[in-house]
């Protein structure tokens, strides 16, 4: 158990990053969820506007090291590649 003043407040520090990580994680989940489910359901409109709620929501979880960015620009890039496909394939 950390004995000085400073570990114990580095571990309340942690504790709030780990929440806040974890809730900015879910809910980018949460958009990815309704992005696949739109692509999936072959509603190429509902799809797009998912797509356009989602992207933000990726964004800041790279900016605030959720996500590592390169992580991020790849599931961009295929998800906006399915979108495009939904027309064509139909």
């Amino acid at each position: 158990m950390a004995n000085t003043a400073s570990a114990r407040k580095r571990i309340r520090q942690n504790e709030k990053r780990v929440e806040r990580n974890r809730a900015r994680r879910s809910r980018v989940r949460t958009f990815l969820r309704k992005v696949e489910e739109a692509i999936t359901g072959g509603d190429k409109t509902q799809a797009q506007e998912a797509f356009r709620l989602a992207q933000p929501e990726l964004q800041r979880a790279a900016d605030k090291g959720v996500m590592h960015d390169n992580t991020v620009a790849r599931k961009l890039s295929r998800l906006s590649a399915r979108i495009k496909g939904i027309g064509a394939s139909a």
